[in-house]
């Protein structure tokens, strides 16, 4: 799944949109490194996404390319 949809899905980044710029801009890192939109997401990479002075790090547990509101968080875990 592409990096920016899995943002959305997993509702780390409210729009497809707003995830793309993310990373365009260079906001958003996969395990060390700063990556692109289509970057293909895999279970076991560590997100990294810059929100202001505070970064958010996160760890894929689970890919799916659909999920309800209430179960998004378990797509990952916070590290």
């Amino acid at each position: 799944m592409r990096l920016d949809k899995f943002l959305k899905v997993s509702r780390l980044i409210k729009r497809r949109t707003v995830a793309n710029e993310a990373c365009d801009s260079g906001r958003v890192e996969v395990n060390g490194k700063v990556a692109r939109a289509s970057y293909d997401v895999k279970v076991g990479d560590r997100i990294t996404i810059s929100f202001g002075a505070r970064p958010v790090t996160v760890v894929v547990k689970e890919v799916k390319e659909t999920v309800a509101k209430n179960d998004a968080s378990s797509l990952y875990e916070q590290g």
